[in-house]
């Protein structure tokens, strides 16, 4: 492992600020129109709804990968670990992990793309048994993966932006379902955890491996693999957009 010597102005770059601005901005939007989910599904309804917070995440999330795959490489090398044998397997299978959390099979793909009726659900369930948090804890095996693989100040920077953002996300969501379910979702409250693992360990709540038995951790694996394929397209995608 190699340490580079920092510079006042690469420690400085605008680079970092902006990518926390825009995080900021994707949380604003993301959590502030969750927030307003019960008034605006009330007069627009379900569907309308699900669309405009759909196209309003999914825009501010392309801009964020893009500029993200555009600067990874800026600011101080804090590290240089590519060379290690064992550092891709690693990364890659975080990686891999890593979506297995952020896209958990409670998750209703077709209300999601509002084919369906859209609809807020108390899962107590798969992933859930693991974590009551599993988007969060997806992001952070992610930013750790990628802090460990490029090792810059302006990915760690982006790290620890995602990072408190999905923080506040998990008091937010919590608050959020408590005035909407009360009592019902405190029961879920008790029976699951934050930490993974967790209410396991604690007695609160039990693995049952079945409930990963589905198609839907099929279509995990399958987009793990596109991604795997699809990403060096992406990076040189990226390039070409110059911001």
């Amino acid at each position: 492992m190699t340490i580079a010597s920092p510079t006042p102005h690469d420690w400085l770059a605008p680079s970092h600020f902006i990518m926390l601005g825009m995080i900021g901005l994707f949380g604003l939007a993301h959590s502030g129109l969750a927030a307003l989910r019960l008034s605006a599904e009330k007069k627009i309804g379900p569907r309308p709804y699900r669309v405009l917070f759909a196209l309003v995440s999914i825009s501010l999330a392309i801009a964020l990968i893009t500029y993200f795959l555009n600067h990874r490489y800026d600011g101080v090398q804090l590290w240089q670990l590519q060379g290690q044998p064992a550092l891709e397997p690693l990364v890659w299978t975080l990686s891999a992990v890593s979506f297995i959390f952020l896209y958990p099979s409670t998750f209703n793909l077709l209300e999601i793309a509002a084919i369906q009726q859209p609809q807020v659900h108390l899962h107590n369930a798969g992933i859930i048994r693991v974590t009551r948090h599993p988007q969060m804890v997806g992001q952070v095996i992610w930013c750790v993966a990628h802090t460990l693989w490029i090792g810059t100040t302006f990915t760690l920077a982006t790290s620890l932006g995602l990072i408190g953002y999905h923080l506040f996300a998990v008091w937010h969501g919590d608050r959020r379902l408590k005035v909407r379910y009360g009592a019902a979702f405190e029961a879920v409250q008790a029976q699951t955890s934050v930490l993974p693992f967790w209410a396991i360990l604690q007695g609160r709540q039990t693995l049952v491996l079945q409930e990963f038995v589905r198609p839907a951790y099929a279509g995990i694996v399958a987009f793990v693999l596109l991604f795997w394929w699809l990403h060096p397209w992406m990076m040189s995608a990226a390039a070409n957009i110059r911001w």
